[in-house]
């Protein structure tokens, strides 16, 4: 194992070009459900500094991340190499959700080459405070075909309005009950285009 003082353009590089990384999350309260995630899609991941990550969250059917950062904050990234040198990188750290009606989230988005706005559901960003890797020896070695397809072209085919509507429904509260999007009003609500109905 080796813990790193944050992370360098070559580690950069090795996290930007992983097809798939997970997020690990849990609530306060002993008796909660950890959660992890896989998340893929290209251009979601963006490095901003030695100390300091994002990726780019679209609507799902839940909102565990979401509740237990607001809870807590505590999140975990992890990157396995499935071809290549055999390792694994974890991003421990505190995370924040930056939506889409926040100041910032304009100029953060910039740094993602994922192009698609419909149903952006907010950008994570998670400050680190250990970065470290360790052997992926047990990791098995698979190919990487192409990124799927279908969450883009389901979101796209819905459209926008649909997902004004997924903060009060699908995405209101963690399955433990925590607030995840459904006391957060207006700032969840990406604009419509013109002509688009609400």
């Amino acid at each position: 194992m080796h813990v790193y003082d944050g992370i360098d353009d070559k580690l950069a590089g090795w996290l930007t070009s992983q097809p798939v990384f997970f997020v690990a999350t849990a609530p306060r309260a002993e008796d909660g459900h950890v959660n992890v995630s896989p998340k893929g899609m290209a251009g979601t991941f963006a490095v901003f500094g030695p100390r300091r990550v994002g990726y780019l969250d679209y609507y799902g059917s839940g909102s565990e991340t979401i509740a237990h950062l607001r809870d807590n904050g505590r999140i975990t990234l992890m990157f396995a190499a499935f071809t290549g040198r055999p390792t694994i990188v974890r991003l421990y750290g505190r995370g924040r959700l930056v939506l889409t009606q926040d100041p910032e989230f304009p100029e953060l988005r910039k740094a993602f080459a994922k192009q698609r706005i419909t149903a952006q559901r907010a950008i994570v960003m998670v400050e680190l405070d250990r970065v470290s890797d360790s052997c992926g020896y047990a990791v098995p070695l698979m190919d990487f075909v192409a990124d799927r397809t279908v969450l883009d072209l389901r979101q796209e085919k819905k459209g926008p309005a649909v997902y004004r509507e997924y903060p009060e429904t699908k995405n209101a509260t963690s399955i433990d009950g925590l607030p995840a999007l459904g006391d957060l009003g207006d700032r969840t609500r990406e604009p419509l285009p013109p002509g688009q109905p609400a």
